[in-house]
């Protein structure tokens, strides 16, 4: 298997949990990224200066993620993987997700994450419905076109 990275993908799913279990403590609301951010606007006296922190947060990790990554765990790669996609492309695909959440009244990590941890239906019916496009993207990404 390629790219099989056990020990790192555990310590990230681990925080990912602590993450949304703060933000459910302290705060009463689930991490969905496209909630939190539809949320900011209109804007509610009192409910976004956490909004804005959370959003702003998940680049900051990244970005340490990247930094700290490879000092920590030896199965993280120091050379980042470049994209070769053209601008335009992450934009259509970025709203394609955007429509995509509204459609299904959230993202992968609400549903995914929060959603199926509170044993929703709608969050399982929506994540197979993830996993099964995703597969199918592949294939078609990888043997058809």
């Amino acid at each position: 298997m390629e790219n099989f990275t056990p020990f790192s993908a555990t310590v990230g799913g681990l925080l990912i949990g602590l993450a949304t279990s703060i933000l459910w403590v302290a705060n009463g609301r689930q991490a969905g990224v496209s909630g939190i951010v539809g949320g900011i606007f209109p804007i509610h006296r009192g409910d976004v200066l956490w909004r804005v922190i959370f959003i702003v947060g998940l680049p900051v990790g990244a970005v340490l993620g990247l930094w700290i990554g490879p000092m920590l765990f030896s199965e993280v790669p120091v050379i980042r993987p470049t994209l070769a996609l053209d601008p335009s492309i992450l934009v259509i695909g970025g709203v394609i997700v955007g429509v995509g959440t509204q459609l299904g009244s959230g993202c992968t990590s609400g549903h995914g994450i929060c959603g199926i941890s509170r044993l929703s239906k709608r969050s399982f019916t929506a994540v197979l419905t993830f996993l099964a496009t995703a597969a199918l993207t592949v294939f078609v990404m990888r043997h058809v076109i």
